[in-house]
């Protein structure tokens, strides 16, 4: 009886084996991506990450591993060549067979203009439009899951130097881009579209699994629902204080939320900001007695610092990337908590 047990147990460990085969390989670009393609794989397969945490995604040189890993996909996520622009070429050249999904374009997304210029004023995303289809009229993110903006390109060719004469271009020379701010995942209704477009890319890709990853992703929008109402709890007690970034990526986190920044030190995380462009957030901070600066933790401390030079104002840290999680399924819910809570300890 042993003997005609070994070659079913055999073919039962084969059997499982090409069931695991069968589990696309699937690469993301950034760690919040990466979160929410894990989050909608929970149980089914783990995906790889093609940017490690903590670098900046508007410039990045693969490791081996993480080209390695971008050859063998069979499917891969990514925002799009706006946030990447050099992951475009890489994706062409290592991984042309592989099934691309261009979150940024997924059914449901949407898409803000980016914003010019040091100063912001609040209430700029008042004008939002609540089930509209198409995220290039300025699509606003608000409070509401069934959000069901559409655009066509976002932008965030952010490698710019810095025109002292005239602030409202800084960071921009050089560079053509669609006029939209790539940081779309700060927004929750932007996460909870792109884990449906996750789940019916892997559906495609891995139909056995379909109903799993399905699963998955209504369980992640059902989290992020309560995410939101999470979120608005911890800024509820301090709404209405102002505050300054470092640089230019919160947008989304700011209209989902109803919490506009006054301006931003920097528009872009690769260059210095000009002269004239600290002057102008200085002025800022002294005539609406801004009482937070935001910093960012791989970048320069020694801006903010001359920034504050003078003012009341505290400091605090805000990472748009999550760089000191760890990459997996709770990062992405955990890096907007960790937005809010940083914002509110500081205000």
């Amino acid at each position: 009886m042993s003997r005609n047990l070994a070659p079913l147990s055999l073919a039962a460990s084969l059997l499982a084996g090409t069931a695991l085969a069968d589990v696309p390989n699937v690469a993301a670009d950034i760690a919040p991506v990466h979160s929410l393609v894990a989050r909608v794989m929970a149980g089914v397969g783990e995906p790889s990450l093609i940017v490690a945490s903590g670098a900046s995604p508007h410039e990045y040189n693969l490791r081996p591993s993480e080209a390695k890993a971008l050859q063998s996909a069979d499917l891969v996520f990514w925002v799009g060549p706006d946030l990447t622009p050099w992951l475009e070429d890489a994706i062409d050249t290592l991984a042309s067979d592989a099934a691309v999904v261009e979150l940024i374009e997924a059914d449901g997304a949407t898409e803000l203009p980016t914003r010019e210029g040091a100063l912001f004023e609040a209430h700029q995303h008042s004008d939002e439009h609540e089930g509209d289809d198409h995220g290039d009229h300025a699509g606003h993110d608000d409070d509401h899951d069934d959000h069901d903006d559409h655009a066509d390109h976002d932008d965030g060719h952010e490698e710019h130097d810095d025109h002292a004469d005239h602030d409202d271009h800084d960071d921009h020379a050089g560079h053509d881009h669609g006029g939209h701010d790539p940081h779309a995942w700060l927004s929750l209704d932007n996460g909870a579209a792109w884990l449906n477009a996750i789940a019916a890319a892997l559906s495609a890709a891995d139909p056995d699994n379909a109903g799993a990853y399905y699963a998955n992703a209504a369980a992640g929008r059902a989290e992020l629902s309560d995410l939101r109402t999470e979120i608005n709890a911890i800024l509820e007690p301090v709404r209405g204080g102002n505050f300054i970034v470092f640089h230019d990526a919160y947008q989304y986190f700011e209209a989902a939320f109803d919490f506009p920044a006054s301006g931003a030190i920097s528009v872009s995380d690769a260059t210095d900001p000009s002269p004239s462009r600290i002057a102008e957030i200085q002025a800022r901070v002294a005539e609406q007695n801004v009482s937070c600066i935001m910093s960012e933790p791989q970048f320069n401390p020694g801006i903010v610092a001359s920034v504050m030079d003078g003012s009341d104002a505290r400091s605090g840290v805000m990472d748009p990337l999550g760089s000191s999680l760890t990459p997996g399924a709770d990062l992405y819910p955990q890096l907007l908590r960790d937005l809010a809570t940083s914002l509110a300890d500081c205000l």
